[in-house]
């Protein structure tokens, strides 16, 4: 597995209940409205930490195409999905992003932000799943996620609701959004280990 198996990878995705696109700059207003009212459950993320505009939300839209194209990361935009045939978008709901790839495992970390007005019905839970998913067939064989130990929203949703195995804390890992020496704890899914999950359809750019 290498960055071309990235770089191969749908730029369209459905679910259940989402479509799920790779980043555009488009999307890059809706993205800041729905970052700017989800602030207070942000603290956690560095570039959270102060409302943002549309400019500024194309801008992060349009790096992280650039890191998807160059076979870096893996990026989606979960929105609701529409009736068959529609054009529009649905309700966006979150991002989901599978980064800091090691191809010589292969593993990747996972990083999602939901939409506050999206809490509560389990639509990142399947984003993510998703993701975790299609790491897993382009290759990986692991899947991990990194969460401060104080950030107990994240801490669950990696542990319940993504069913993540909790392996143990790393003390003085990184720095937080406030630059200060914290704990993180480390979650992951093992591709041997991970019950069967049903399939993301690819679908047409």
């Amino acid at each position: 597995m290498d960055r071309h198996d990235l770089s191969r990878a749908p730029e369209l995705l459905h679910t259940a209940r989402l479509t799920l696109h790779a980043p555009r700059p488009e999307f890059g207003p809706l993205f800041v409205e729905s970052l700017n009212r989800s602030l207070p459950g942000l603290r956690y993320i560095c570039w959270a930490q102060k409302a943002r505009d549309a400019n500024w939300g194309v801008d992060f839209m349009s790096k992280g195409r650039d890191y998807v194209a160059a076979g870096e990361d893996l990026i989606y935009c979960a929105f609701e999905r529409q009736p068959a045939g529609s054009s529009a978008l649905g309700a966006y709901v979150g991002r989901i992003d599978l980064h800091s790839w090691d191809f010589s495992v292969p593993r990747c970390e996972i990083g999602y932000v939901g939409d506050v007005l999206s809490a509560g019905r389990g639509l990142m839970r399947e984003a993510a799943l998703a993701c975790v998913q299609l790491a897993f067939d382009l290759g990986a064989v692991r899947v991990q996620a990194l969460s401060e130990a104080g950030n107990t929203r994240a801490l669950h949703f990696a542990q319940h609701a993504l069913g993540f195995t909790r392996e143990g804390e790393l003390r003085h890992y990184e720095r937080d959004a406030q630059g200060r020496l914290g704990t993180q704890v480390m979650f992951a899914a093992i591709k041997a280990e991970a019950p069967p999950l049903k399939r993301a359809e690819p679908g047409l750019a």
